[in-house]
């Protein structure tokens, strides 16, 4: 039996070159032709994606491993479609509560083709490099460019309307003439009633 060391490993000569990209907090092992699914992206059908997070890239030469990803390492992948995936039912129960619950999920998912995999970007031509940032960083899950400021902010001046004045001194006291008698005669009326008398209890030996 062989004694292997942990470095050993065996060349393909035959062996086309394959990468190891994470998106969507998950692993795909892609190579060049590949259609993929992944969780859905910020650019619209037919735009070119790249994908930056490159743990791995092997072919039959050599073996670059990332610490964790690999530095100016690039897979380019073009959007063919968005779109949702099947729906899974989530069912909850609660025994002896009379607690049930049922819903659905249909997760958002973007397919893609890999048309390149670039162990180094410095390799590429200028007008790529600036494409690459552009796809890579400036496009919207619209498919508009984000700028980095806001448009101004317009405030709408809310007109209050005025309050409406209190009635005159003269109102007022004509009021409260005109309730005085009332007063008066209910102040009468409580006088003139005589009070109700109240038997005293006979103490029970």
């Amino acid at each position: 039996m062989l004694n292997l060391g942990p470095n050993f490993r065996i060349l393909d000569k035959g062996k086309k070159m394959f990468a190891i990209i994470k998106s969507g907090g998950k692993q795909y092992r892609v190579q060049q032709g590949d259609v993929l699914d992944v969780e859905k992206l910020p650019a619209g059908a037919g735009q070119k994606f790249d994908f930056s997070q490159v743990l791995l890239i092997a072919d039959d030469k050599e073996t670059l491993i990332g610490m964790p990803f690999v530095e100016k390492a690039l897979v380019r992948a073009e959007v063919i479609e968005d779109f949702k995936d099947g729906k899974v039912i989530v069912f909850k129960k609660k025994r002896r509560k009379q607690f049930r619950r049922t819903r659905g999920h249909r997760q958002q998912l973007t397919r893609v083709r890999v048309e390149k995999i670039i162990p180094d970007v410095t390799a590429l031509a200028a007008e790529e490099i600036v494409a690459a940032e552009k796809t890579s960083a400036g496009v919207a899950p619209t498919g508009r460019k984000e700028t980095g400021t806001m448009p101004p902010r317009v405030e709408e001046k809310v007109q209050v309307p005025p309050k409406k004045k209190a009635d005159r001194p003269e109102k007022l006291e004509a009021a409260r003439a005109a309730a005085k008698p009332e007063k008066q005669e209910r102040a009468a009326r409580a006088k003139t009633k005589t009070p109700a008398r109240v038997s005293e209890k006979k103490k029970t030996k």
